[in-house]
C-alpha cells in the first residue's frame, strides 16, 4: 500500500470564483467534471512536516544531495581554471561550497522559511567573479595558484560586504512589503522563470555528451513515470528512488565506455563531458579536510568589485523568492507570509556572510532542482531535507568520499535538471487557478512578464563578453555591474515588470480578477491558521519523528 502523509488541515480556503458564463446547462454538462482551486496538492505522499520511515528519508535525502552535487560542481569546473587553480584548488572549492551549502540548508530549514528547500551555490554571481578574473589576468604571479589565491580572496571581500545587502532587505522589513504587491498574475512568471530561466544547464548540457544524456533523460522518465505502474507493490520504490538507480545505471555506462576506451581520440571538451576519470577530483583530493574560516587567506576589499555582488545579492534574493513558491507548492504548505521572507532574505545574508569568511566561491540561493525533486518524488518533508545536510557535510569533510560522487559526467545531471526544472517551471502555472485566467488584462500582464523575463535576460547573456562585460558599459562600473548582473537573471526581470504592470494597469478595478481575495490571508502573520502551522517558530520536536516504518 502506498503510503500517505497524515494531513490535520482545515478545508482549504477556496479563491473567489468569477461569475460563470451565461452559457446553457446542458453545454456545461457535456464539458465533465470541474476542479476547484486548490490550495494544496492532495497527491504528495508527505508534507511538510510529516516524516517517512528513517531508511527512507535517508535514501531520499542522499537524492538531494546528489542532486546539488551538479550545480557544485558545474561551477566549480567553469571557474577555478579560469582562476588559475589547479586540480587540488577544485577539490577544495567543490568540498567549500558542499560545506556551506549544509549549514545554510539546516539554518534556512530550522529557523528561515522552515521549508524544504536546499541552500546552493548561484550562478547569479557567475559575472561578477568573472569580472574578478578578468582584473587579476594581466597581472603577473609566480604561479597560477597564486592567482587563484588572490583572486579568490578578492571574491571572499566582496562576499562580506554584500551580505549587508540581503540582511538590510531582511530584517529592515523591505522586502515582505515588496512580496505584499505580488498576486497570483506576478507569481505565475516568476516561478514559471524559477525554472525555465535555467534551461542552458537542460538539454544545451545534455548535448555535450548525448551517447550518456539522452539514455538518462529516457531513462529517467520511462522508469520513473511508467515502470511505477506495472506493479502495486513496487509503485512507490520506483516512485521515489528511481532516478538514483537511473544515475547508477547510466554510470556504470560511462565508466564502460571510458575502460573500453571510446573516448581515447576524442576532442578534449568531448573527454571532460563523457570521461569518469577526466575531473582528477579522486586523486587530487583529500581524504580528510574540514573547511574553515579565511582558508585562501585574508579577505581582500576592493570596491570596484563589490557593486557586481551586491547586483547579484539583489538577484539571489528574487531567485529565492520565486523557489519558495515552487517549494510551498510542493510541499504542501500555503504561500508563505510576508514576515517569513523577511526572516529567510535576512538568514541568507548571514548565510552570505559565512560563505564570505569561509571562502566559498560564489553565494547561494535556493537550489530550483531541489524543489524540483520534491514534485517527483512527491515527498515534500522538512525532515528529508535537513537529513541530505548530514550528506552535505560529510563528503565536504572527506574529500575522497565525495570526490567519487563527483566524478559522474556533467550530462548525467543535466538529463536530471531536464525534468526537475520543468516540474518547478510547471508549478508556477499552478498559481493561475487562483485568478481569472479568461481576462484579457491578466493575459496581457502575464505575456508580457513571461516574454519580456526571458527576453530581455537573453540579450544581456548574448552580448556579455567572457570576461563579464555586458552591454551596459557606462563610464561608472559600478553601475554597469549592477544592472548587468540584475537584467540577466530572468525571475529579477519578472519581478520588475509583473509587479509594476499588476499593479498599475486597472489594478483597483480588477482586484478579484487579480486573485487578491486568495492572497490577502496569506501575506498576515494571523491571516490563516495554516501560516503558524507551517512556518511558526519556535520548532515543535515531534515533528522529528518518522509517521511509518517499513
Amino acid at each position: 500500500m502506498v503510503e500517505t502523509a497524515n494531513h490535520q488541515h482545515p478545508p482549504p480556503q477556496q479563491a473567489a470564483a468569477p461569475p460563470p458564463p451565461s452559457a446553457p446547462s446542458s453545454f456545461a454538462a457535456s464539458r465533465g467534471p470541474t476542479w476547484t482551486p486548490a490550495e494544496q496538492l492532495q497527491q504528495l505522499q508527505y508534507c511538510i512536516h510529516s516524516n517517512p520511515s528513517w531508511p527512507q528519508a535517508l535514501l531520499l535525502a542522499f537524492q538531494h544531495y546528489i542532486v546539488l552535487l551538479g550545480t557544485v560542481v558545474l561551477i566549480a569546473n567553469m571557474l577555478v581554471t579560469k582562476m588559475g587553480g589547479t586540480h587540488g584548488d577544485k577539490a577544495r572549492v567543490i568540498q567549500t561550497l558542499l560545506f556551506m551549502s549544509g549549514i545554510n540548508t539546516l539554518l534556512q530549514t530550522l529557523i528561515g522559511t522552515r521549508l524544504p528547500t536546499v541552500m546552493g551555490p548561484s550562478f547569479a554571481f557567475i559575472l561578477p567573479v568573472l569580472a574578478v578574473i578578468n582584473d587579476y589576468s594581466e597581472e603577473n604571479f609566480t604561479s597560477g595558484h597564486q592567482r587563484f589565491l588572490r583572486t579568490i580572496r578578492t571574491i571572499q571581500g566582496s562576499l562580506i560586504v554584500s551580505s549587508f545587502v540581503n540582511m538590510i532587505l531582511g530584517y529592515s522589513r523591505v522586502w515582505g512589503n515588496l512580496t505584499r504587491f505580488f498576486s497570483p498574475i506576478v507569481i505565475v512568471p516568476v516561478v514559471c522563470l524559477v525554472g525555465l530561466g535555467l534551461f542552458s544547464r537542460g538539454f544545451p548540457l545534455l548535448g555535450n555528451c548525448v551517447e550518456l544524456g539522452l539514455p538518462m533523460l529516457i531513462l529517467l522518465v520511462i522508469g520513473q513515470q511508467y515502470m511505477k505502474r506495472l506493479h502495486r507493490k513496487t509503485h512507490f520504490l520506483v516512485e521515489r528512488f528511481g532516478l538514483l538507480v537511473c544515475v547508477g545505471i547510466v554510470w556504470a555506462f560511462a565508466a564502460i565506455l571510458t575502460v573500453a576506451g571510446a573516448y581515447n581520440n576524442v576532442p578534449e571538451q568531448t573527454k571532460i563531458s563523457c570521461r569518469t576519470d577526466h575531473s582528477f577530483l579522486m586523486s587530487s583530493a583529500p581524504w580528510i579536510k574540514i573547511p574553515y574560516p579565511f582558508q585562501w587567506g585574508t579577505p581582500i576589499f576592493r570596491a570596484s568589485h563589490v557593486f557586481g555582488m551586491i547586483g547579484a545579492a539583489l538577484v539571489t534574493s528574487a531567485e529565492s523568492t520565486g523557489t519558495f513558491f515552487a517549494a510551498s507548492r510542493l510541499a504542501g504548505a500555503t504561500a508563505p507570509p510576508a514576515h517569513v521572507f523577511n526572516r529567510s532574505i535576512g538568514l541568507q545574508g548571514i548565510g552570505m556572510l559565512i560563505e564570505g569568511l569561509f571562502g566559498a566561491l560564489v553565494g547561494t540561493t535556493a537550489s530550483v532542482e531541489n524543489v524540483g525533486l520534491l514534485g517527483l518524488t512527491h515527498i515534500g518533508s522538512r525532515r528529508v531535507v535537513q537529513i541530505s545536510t548530514g550528506f552535505m557535510i560529510f563528503f565536504s569533510i572527506f574529500g575522497k568520499f565525495g570526490a567519487f560522487f563527483a566524478s559522474i559526467p556533467l550530462p548525467i545531471f543535466a538529463a536530471i535538471y531536464c525534468v526537475l526544472l520543468g516540474i518547478v517551471a510547471a508549478t508556477g502555472i499552478t498559481f493561475i487557478q487562483f485568478a481569472n485566467c479568461n481576462s484579457l488584462r491578466n493575459i496581457y500582464v502575464l505575456g508580457l512578464t513571461l516574454f519580456l523575463g526571458i527576453s530581455i535576460p537573453q540579450y544581456f547573456v548574448l552580448n556579455t563578453t567572457t570576461d563579464g562585460h555586458g552591454p551596459v558599459n557606462t563610464d561608472g562600473g559600478w553601475f554597469n555591474d549592477i544592472l548587468n548582473t540584475i537584467f540577466s537573471s530572468p525571475p529579477t526581470v519578472a519581478i520588475i515588470v509583473g509587479t509594476l504592470l499588476d499593479n498599475t494597469l486597472e489594478a483597483r478595478e480588477t482586484v478579484v480578477d487579480r486573485g487578491i481575495p486568495w492572497w490577502k490571508p496569506f501575506q498576515h502573520r494571523k491571516g490563516d491558521v495554516r501560516n503558524d502551522e507551517f512556518y511558526s517558530f519556535p520548532l515543535r520536536f515531534n515533528e522529528y519523528l518518522p509517521t511509518r516504518f517499513l
